[in-house]
């Protein structure tokens, strides 16, 4: 007797190969035209089949995939990267490449911005309000 699962909504396949940290990012991205299927968005329910390419815009950045596999669960990355093959086109890897080099660790750069104490008194003290 063969097991008939049910349909793959595109939402949850898409959080279950791990291009989404929740499901409910991945519909949103589907919502918002992120999603797309030989150029036209589609909508979180859409059921997937082994064989479609899709492209996917992330936050970190552009995804080409093509389905190889049905993935029902959220599995480890080492074996969801087994039901989908990368497409994504080269120049969108070099974008990405560039694009890493100029990280933001999220410190602020020496002399810009707000003045630091020891600058607060000696404006302070420069334009005769200190003590």
């Amino acid at each position: 007797m063969t097991e008939v699962k049910e349909k793959l909504r595109i939402d949850k396949y898409l959080w279950s190969i791990r291009l989404f940290k929740t499901r409910s990012q991945a519909a949103d991205a589907c919502d918002n035209g992120k999603v797309k299927l030989q150029g036209n968005s589609v909508k979180a329910s859409r059921a997937v089949n082994v064989g479609e390419a899709y492209e996917v815009k992330t936050e970190a950045r552009k995804w080409g995939i093509q389905i190889t596999g049905l993935l029902y669960t959220r599995v480890p990355y080492t074996e969801a990267i087994k039901f989908y093959k990368d497409v994504t086109p080269a120049e969108e890897l070099d974008l990405v490449k560039f694009q890493a080099t100029s990280f933001n660790t999220g410190k602020r750069l020496s002399k810009v911005g707000r003045p630091t104490k020891k600058q607060n008194r000696d404006i302070q003290g420069f334009m005769g309000d200190g003590n």
